[in-house]
């Protein structure tokens, strides 16, 4: 009995210690992010809807860059298309171009013994954000989750895409994989570079900023602003553009936990007379992501709020489209983990014919999904209900 209460105590201590050491840790990370007032640039934007476009540029663009390649991302396999790309990059670093990758270290897949040949061929690898104390679980939670890939410091990469077979369509657990992704050319490029010399200077604790990093620049035709977020304030600019909406809002998303915050700006919205459309997939690919998200869909429903379920494939693109004006292509999703602990970077576009563009994609995946009913909401089992509980106390793990 002793034996049972010691072990009741300690499951209680743990859980109190992981909490504790949360709650202070993102307290931590917010007094120190710093909220990004970026300039609007007239950069040349290309919509990359598909993860053979992506791949065919990107590939081509790190292959004709002959001063520098600098990537970051989530997540990286070194499996068909990741090794493709690796073989690249290592021919590249021979060539003397100089070469630098930052991936998350829950996100890497990369062997040891390829990390060691991407080494050996001069490849500079750093993991992003390693864990630390006194708050160790809170950084174990953290994510680097921005995807930046940049060539010469001129083209520049910013979406949904990471760097694997899956985002080809290659797994048969998902099938299609609809994401989003942008290349700029030009003005705008070199926010991103900017981000990404930040993180890897956070990573390696060395400042290797130079002066080819920053070239000249050319200006397009489309205004655009880049935002990164540190775990703060993206929440704040979501809800101010539903605030500003006076027609439309279509939001595609793969995670959808708003908090009440913003799930309630979307209420009003809806109640106001704007149209809102939400993009969801069907299927799940982290557990309890699709559970977290049911508590918040009914309210919207009623409002008024069209929840559409992408069922053809997986729907992972992450884009809001405010009155067919402007809109927003980038790494956030619409739940906690985006707003409160991940660092992400997004692309604001007010270019009508860009924001058309994305639009004509956004209202293709709705042609094609499922539009989720009040009855079927209202009709979930009671073992659904009971797992949407669970979810919700962890929802902000999500």
């Amino acid at each position: 009995m002793h034996g049972f209460i010691l072990s009741i105590l300690i499951i209680i201590t743990i859980i109190v210690w992981l909490r504790i050491d949360f709650v202070l840790g993102r307290n931590k990370q917010r007094q120190e992010a710093t909220k990004h007032e970026q300039k609007t640039r007239y950069g040349e934007i290309e919509l990359l809807p598909t993860g053979e476009e992506f791949f065919q540029y990107l590939l081509q663009d790190m292959q004709q860059a002959t001063d520098h390649i600098h990537l970051l991302f989530y997540i990286f396999r070194s499996d068909h298309i990741g090794s493709k790309l690796i073989s690249i990059l290592e021919g590249k670093s021979r060539e003397g171009v100089v070469v630098r990758i930052l991936v998350d270290r829950f996100g890497c897949h990369i062997s040891k013994k390829q990390l060691k040949q991407m080494k050996q061929a001069g490849i500079q690898f750093a993991y992003s954000h390693p864990p630390n104390f006194p708050f160790l679980f809170f950084t174990l939670n953290r994510r680097n989750h921005r995807k930046i890939a940049i060539a010469d410091g001129r083209i520049g990469y910013i979406g949904g895409y990471n760097i694997g077979d899956e985002y080809l369509g290659r797994d048969s657990t998902f099938g299609f994989w609809r994401d989003f992704h942008l290349r700029i050319k030009g003005d705008g490029v070199q926010d991103l570079q900017e981000q990404f010399l930040q993180d890897w200077q956070t990573a390696k604790q060395v400042d290797v900023k130079e002066e080819s990093h920053y070239p000249p620049l050319v200006k397009g035709p489309h205004p655009l602003r880049i935002l990164p977020t540190d775990g703060v304030y993206l929440e704040d600019t979501f809800i101010d553009l539903v605030k500003q909406a006076k027609a439309t809002i279509v939001i595609g998303t793969p995670y959808f936990i708003p908090g009440e915050l913003l799930q309630q700006e979307l209420i009003y919205a809806a109640k106001r007379g704007v149209d809102v459309s939400l993009i969801l997939p069907k299927k799940a690919d982290h557990p309890l992501v699709k559970e977290a998200a049911f508590p918040y869909l009914l309210p919207l429903v009623e409002a008024g709020v069209n929840v559409y379920q992408y069922y053809r494939g997986f729907f992972h693109a992450k884009s809001i489209v405010i009155d067919e004006q402007m809109c927003d292509v980038g790494t956030a999703n619409f739940d906690k983990r985006s707003f409160h602990i991940n660092h992400e970077i997004n692309c604001l576009i007010y270019d009508t014919e860009i924001v058309q563009t994305v639009l004509k994609e956004l209202q293709h995946d709705i042609a094609i999904s499922e539009r989720l009913t009040i009855e079927a909401l209202r009709s979930r089992s009671l073992i659904d209900r009971m797992r949407e509980k669970f979810a919700t106390l962890v929802s902000g793990l999500l």
